[in-house]
């Protein structure tokens, strides 16, 4: 099954350096998770084995058993293929949470969550006040997830327009025993909604048309209809700021993320006050407006 040289290899020392070696002359692109080579390689071999995740060192000089290299060797070769981490091991994290993914969603990458909870303390004084919650284009889930962790008296409705994605967020769902706190929704943004919410989050398409010609091998592996937006990006986003107002309930905030747009944003509507919150990634990736700015009344 392998080549001389990959019979050669016996401890997992061997084989984390023998997947650096391959994942850098294929030339990777790590967004998914890991940011380097080493580092994605450690994560899949001990992934694969039944490793702790965070411990590598004390397995380094450990020989592997026939079975267990084939199982390790056939991962590297399809991370070779340019398929993104998340999608070899059917797991992806978000801060302390971690959620079930296949190819029918996007990777979790959102800002969002890092803005839950305390980072949205001074328009949400409460965690308790958040009654009802929204989540458009949930994908797998996992902001309504978090949303649920966060606001512990909020009834969530987790909305997306894939029924392959709330296939897999129902997967989630019940993992984290929600099933009574989080519906899912079959539908377009806001289409045929009737309730009114606290919080609305929404991580929508926002990939302009130019860059997602010019994405990386591995997003070709995702969802094309959760990456791009229109020629600009902001289709979806026009969508949202068009209509949150009417499913926001007083005081009630919206929080969406929109990647590189900012500016092509604040040049459309300049007459929003948007409210830029500070991520890991910076300050204009995620903006807040409340209700009451979506209808001009402050």
């Amino acid at each position: 099954m392998f080549n001389q040289a990959a019979q050669e290899l016996t401890t997992i020392r061997d084989i984390l350096r023998f997947a650096v070696s391959r994942f850098n002359e294929a030339g990777l692109f790590f967004g998914h998770g890991s940011d380097n080579a080493h580092d994605e390689a450690a994560y899949l071999i001990l992934h694969t084995l039944n490793l702790p995740l965070d411990v590598l060192d004390p397995y380094l000089d450990a020989k592997l058993l026939k079975a267990e290299k084939e199982k390790v060797l056939a991962v590297i070769e399809r991370r070779v293929e340019h398929i993104p981490a998340a999608y070899l091991t059917q797991q992806a994290w978000q801060g302390e949470f971690d959620f079930y993914v296949d190819e029918r969603v996007i990777v979790p990458r959102s800002f969002i969550y890092e803005l839950l909870g305390d980072g949205l303390r001074p328009w949400i004084e409460y965690d308790e006040l958040v009654h009802n919650a929204l989540d458009l284009c949930t994908g797998s889930g996992c902001l309504a997830i978090q949303m649920a962790h966060h606001y512990p008296d909020a009834h969530i409705d987790a909305v997306d327009v894939s029924l392959d994605a709330l296939e897999v967020a129902g997967i989630n769902v019940e993992d984290y025993g929600l099933e009574e706190r989080i519906r899912l929704i079959h539908t377009d943004l806001f289409e045929g909604l009737e309730s009114s919410y606290d919080l609305i989050v929404s991580n929508p398409p926002y990939v302009d048309a130019e860059s997602v010609e010019a994405l990386p091998e591995e997003y070709l592996h995702e969802p094309e209809l959760a990456l791009g937006s229109g020629a600009d990006g902001l289709d979806a986003t026009r969508q949202i700021l068009l209509n949150a107002a009417k499913f926001l309930n007083p005081k009630g905030v919206l929080l969406v993320e929109i990647g590189h747009n900012r500016d092509v944003l604040e040049a459309a509507y300049p007459e929003l006050p948007f409210t830029w919150l500070e991520t890991s990634g910076g300050d204009g990736f995620v903006f807040l407006l409340t209700r009451e700015q979506l209808l001009g009344e402050e």
